[in-house]
């Protein structure tokens, strides 16, 4: 699994063209992938952010939060990832509805984007809001515009676009026109706001669930989720769901679950590469 390209999107957000033509071959969008650099490395999961049938290419969006993904974003062009599993989970339904709400923040961009090409492609009208912290936080802005008839911008800061959360310029929107959907993808804490406000136009809103994930073939039931007062999993039932019935107080506090682990294991990872500098 050859790295053809790399390219720096943001600050620890690096985007890859991986040589991976069976993969290529079935990807929809909405798929992922789990992926593994080396032999002891984490199992990671990350959406299929492109792909490219006749020349074999996935295209895959990683930010360095913790060992794991700051490690990989590392790798050089011509390296080899060690395995890709995938396409796994359920595609997005694509279909003529007619005018969709593309709602991404931050990394959400990455896996929205194929959604929001498949709409376009399928004739719907995407109007596409995408929020970050800051500026040089905002990624895939070209294919984003390539694929909507209308693009906003908001940040946290006011640096670019609307000053505040994505969620305001979304009420613009459902305020002015007939919605046939909402498509919102990103922070848990994000998605659930959009959700609401999606429910308080009694639009039909879905999300893209980014639960804990280990195996990614639904035996571990690390990804549990609840929907609709169902127990699902994201990586076999999702990772698209009806966002109106899914638990968010849950999967925040499921999200929460392993952070000192995960804070523990980057302190170590910083620890060791002073000691080598040092040496």
């Amino acid at each position: 699994m050859k790295i053809i390209d790399k390219k720096q999107l943001a600050p620890a957000i690096v985007k890859f063209l991986v040589e991976a033509p069976l993969i290529a071959k079935k990807a929809q969008p909405g798929h992922f992938i789990i992926l593994r650099y080396q032999e002891n490395g984490e199992r990671i999961p990350l959406t299929i952010a492109d792909f490219d049938r006749e020349k074999g290419t996935i295209t895959l969006v990683c930010q360095g939060i913790g060992k794991s993904t700051e490690e990989i974003n590392q790798l050089p062009i011509g390296a080899s990832f060690l395995d890709l599993l995938g396409p796994l989970g359920q595609p997005y339904p694509i279909k003529k509805l007619g005018t969709v709400v593309c709602v991404a923040g931050g990394l959400g961009v990455a896996p929205l984007y194929p959604k929001a090409k498949a709409l376009h492609e399928a004739g719907n009208k995407v109007i596409s809001l995408i929020g970050a912290q800051r500026k040089e936080m905002l990624i895939m802005t070209e294919e984003m515009a390539a694929v909507s008839a209308e693009l906003q911008f908001s940040t946290d800061d006011g640096s670019f676009g609307y000053h505040g959360f994505i969620t305001d310029p979304l009420r613009a929107v459902l305020t002015r026109e007939k919605v046939d959907e909402v498509v919102a993808v990103g922070p848990v804490p994000m998605m659930a706001s959009a959700v609401k406000v999606a429910k308080e136009f009694q639009v039909p809103v879905v999300v893209s669930l980014n639960a804990l994930m280990v195996d990614g073939t639904g035996m571990c039931g690390g990804c549990r989720v609840t929907v609709g007062g169902e127990t699902k999993f994201c990586c076999v039932d999702g990772p698209t769901f009806d966002g109106a019935a899914v638990d968010f107080k849950e999967l925040m506090m499921r999200q929460r679950y392993y952070r000192d682990q995960e804070q523990e294991a980057v302190h170590c990872c910083k620890s060791c590469k002073l000691e080598e500098v040092g040496k």
